[in-house]
């Protein structure tokens, strides 16, 4: 059963119209709408896959016509009273001695709902211990009784999916038509249930698991197709959706908090979180899409093409007003054509270009134009990028933004003082930017632009009285855990949080033991106390033996001479290095002042440069990792994953060089922030096209540029040619 009956799209027809007024005439007989939507179905042959009647499609159908004034149907006849589920004389026993691990608990089993008491059990459950209080379903239904020699646990219940749900569609990249006609392939979990009084680690995870490998079995058994997604939706205000997450469920957005019977748009209910299940990972082929149709992977290239860029990136950002939204995709598209230059300079003088770019960016303060909904469509296309790789290195690291110059902006920080004390106002910019295992980076996930303050002079707290939430390196926490929710929604995908030695403190490795979906890779910083000779944990490492050897490449450093806000920097030329790399299972132990906390089980990995240039300070890295070692190579493979983290650098020498965003004017710091905002995803693909081309020189070049510009290209290459080469 591939497509559903166009019921409506028949009936729809003038002769079939005329047919159905015959039989409302008293042609037919017809004294109850049933009676006609059984005629009906029976003359036009609407059968499902079990060759029973669609009489439920056929009313609809049917009720859509009439309200359309085609003909009028017979009237209702209510029936008096209240449907009410059959129940139990008496409560559902609580179960007994259940454990508190799902290993523990002895057969474990789901029972398919099918006799009378089955049925008033299941209902018992819903009705007493669900917290909606009902057991009806629509559509089609299953149900299942989660068994144990515990007693009964909870119960589970399919039914019809949502009619019309836009961040599902979206997901799924079907049309209105295929929307209409493929629907049933999909199946509502429509209830949920671990009793209350049961509290056991993993169950409902387990169960969810067990679900999915027998639902489409026992679907085609009884309405003879196999569906091939299930949806179902989490109250974030009651549950979390850990267990969804947990079972490779994909939360994919959120409800609008209507329901089936929301005919006026009241949107009365809360909103809930959207999880879809695969049955068929190939799901989209089944319902004839493309595999990238909706919201699902693109390759690294895919969209880059210089006409259509901007619309993909910056298309529907939610600025509040459609024309904005428009707006910033021309912003962006002219801005990339010269990345370098203010905006004016940009459009060469078109003032209304000038202007337009302006009242976007001057947008009042508190307004949707902000860097988050900047930056929300290009977000959403780096995700699908992400879902293309089996792993993805998300490097995350700050740059400061010196704006000391700016001396009528408002909402400025104030940044580290330089070598001579003086201090120096700005913003601190904090990124998480996704790359692929090769280097190829897949673009910007989450930036914010912080303006910095000194602890106030009253503050006396010392740093461990001072809450987490309220240090600097919060920030940290809060992009790790932006993707914690970035992986449920691509668990095929393995995501490793990369980060310098600032993000070497206890708590983020806490965080990360909460949820370890996302593996943490960071160079330490601190040579922490051990109990055990030589009491010192960078010395204890050195003392291991060598397990494997590489040779990796340090980039070149440029020189820099002192200025009156940097120090001097001396040149390095690239060179490749030899690196000795040991390996070491550590406990990290808690700061003294988190007395209930465990240590936290990790790696610990050094490489060092055993015989530098002379003259050359050597390379010697400690990596702290929670992604398990096992042998050599999985030593080596997290070196060369973390000597990627140079990529984000190089993606803010590319903001600050080429983009010139420390150049950017304007009268408040949000308004910087916008214009930061357009920068980050443009920095981004010059980056990229730049690797594209090393990386893939057989790329063809009408993927990264329009036709003016290979034009362009074309004939200054020819010049060149023609240019006599002259020796000195």
């Amino acid at each position: 059963m591939n497509k559903q009956n166009q019921i409506k799209r028949t009936l729809s027809l003038s002769s079939n119209i005329e047919y159905i007024k015959q039989l409302l005439e008293g042609k037919g007989g017809v004294a109850h709408r049933s009676d006609l939507a059984k005629q009906v179905c029976t003359h036009f042959e609407f059968h499902d896959a079990r060759g029973e009647m669609q009489t439920s499609g056929c009313l609809k159908a049917l009720r859509d016509l009439e309200s359309s004034g085609h003909f009028e149907l017979p009237r209702v006849q209510h029936k008096t009273g209240t449907k009410s589920p059959r129940r139990l004389t008496d409560s559902v026993p609580h179960p007994v001695d259940v454990p508190d691990e799902v290993r523990h608990i002895a057969a474990l089993e789901l029972v398919l709902v099918q006799e009378a008491d089955q049925m008033r059990t299941w209902n018992e459950l819903m009705l007493t211990e669900h917290y909606l209080k009902a057991a009806i379903l629509v559509g089609r239904q299953m149900r299942y009784l989660i068994r144990s020699e515990h007693g009964w646990l909870g119960g589970i219940g399919y039914a019809a999916p949502a009619l019309q749900l836009s961040a599902r569609d979206q997901w799924i990249g079907w049309n209105q038509e295929e929307h209409q006609a493929q629907l049933h392939m999909i199946v509502g979990m429509s209830r949920f249930l671990i009793r209350p009084s049961v509290n056991c680690k993993n169950l409902a995870s387990k169960v969810l698991g067990m679900s999915m490998a027998t639902i489409a079995k026992d679907f085609n058994r009884q309405y003879g197709y196999s569906p091939l997604l299930i949806e179902s939706f989490v109250d974030t205000e009651h549950y979390s959706g850990t267990c969804y997450k947990a079972s490779n469920w994909l939360a994919i957005g959120k409800t609008k908090g209507r329901g089936r019977q929301d005919r006026h748009n009241d949107s009365t209910l809360s909103q809930k979180t959207i999880y879809m299940y695969p049955l068929d990972t190939s799901f989209r082929k089944q319902l004839g899409l493309s595999a990238n149709a909706g919201l699902g992977a693109l390759t690294i290239s895919e969209g880059l093409d210089a006409a259509q860029w901007a619309e993909h990136e910056f298309g529907g950002a939610p600025l509040g007003d459609k024309r904005l939204s428009k707006r910033l995709v021309n912003v962006a598209h002219a801005k990339a054509q010269n990345p370098g230059s203010a905006f004016s300079g940009t459009v060469e003088g078109d003032w209304p270009a000038t202007k337009a770019y302006y009242r976007m960016i001057d947008q009042p303060e508190g307004s949707a134009v902000n860097l988050e909904n900047i930056l929300q469509p290009h977000r959403e296309r780096t995700a699908r990028r992400m879902m293309g790789q089996k792993t993805v290195l998300c490097l995350q690291d700050g740059s400061e933004l010196n704006y000391t110059n700016l001396d009528k902006c408002s909402g400025l920080g104030e940044l580290k003082a330089n070598q001579t004390g003086a201090k120096t106002k700005g913003l601190t910019l904090h990124s998480s930017f996704a790359i692929a295992p090769n280097g190829l980076p897949l673009g910007v996930l989450k930036a914010q632009c912080i303006a910095p303050h000194p602890r106030l002079p009253d503050d006396k707290r010392k740093p461990s009285k001072i809450p987490i939430e309220e240090k600097k390196t919060f920030v940290w926490i809060e992009h790790h855990r932006d993707l914690v929710e970035l992986a449920a929604t691509m668990p095929q995908t393995q995501l490793i949080n990369v980060c310098d030695r600032e993000a070497d403190f206890f708590e983020l490795f806490d965080e990360q033991r909460k949820n370890p979906c996302v593996e943490l890779l960071i160079r330490a910083q601190h040579d922490r106390n051990i109990n055990e000779s030589p009491f010192k944990l960078f010395a204890a490492i050195r003392e291991t033996r060598v397990q494997s050897r590489v040779s990796v490449n340090v980039p070149q450093q440029s020189a820099r001479p002192k200025k009156s806000k940097q120090k001097a920097k001396a040149a390095r030329p690239g060179r490749r290095a030899e690196l000795a790399l040991r390996h070491l299972a550590i406990q990290l132990p808690a700061p003294s002042y988190y007395h209930d906390k465990e240590p936290v089980e990790i790696q610990l990995i050094h490489a060092l440069e055993e015989n530098p240039p002379q003259g050359t300070k050597a390379v010697e890295w400690f990596l702290l990792t929670t992604i398990k070692i096992e042998s050599a190579k999985d030593i080596e493979k997290c070196l060369r994953w973390y000597t990627l983290r140079w990529r984000i650098e190089d993606w803010h020498r590319v903001l600050k060089s080429g983009c010139k965003i420390d150049d950017l004017a304007h009268e408040t710091a949000e308004r910087l922030r916008r214009a930061i905002g357009i920068n980050l995803v443009i920095a981004w693909r010059i980056m990229l096209m730049t690797l594209l081309g090393r990386e893939t020189p057989e790329l063809p070049a009408e993927i990264l540029f329009s036709d003016v510009e290979l034009r362009t290209l074309h004939a200054y290459a020819k010049k060149k040619i023609k240019t006599p080469f002259v020796t000195r």
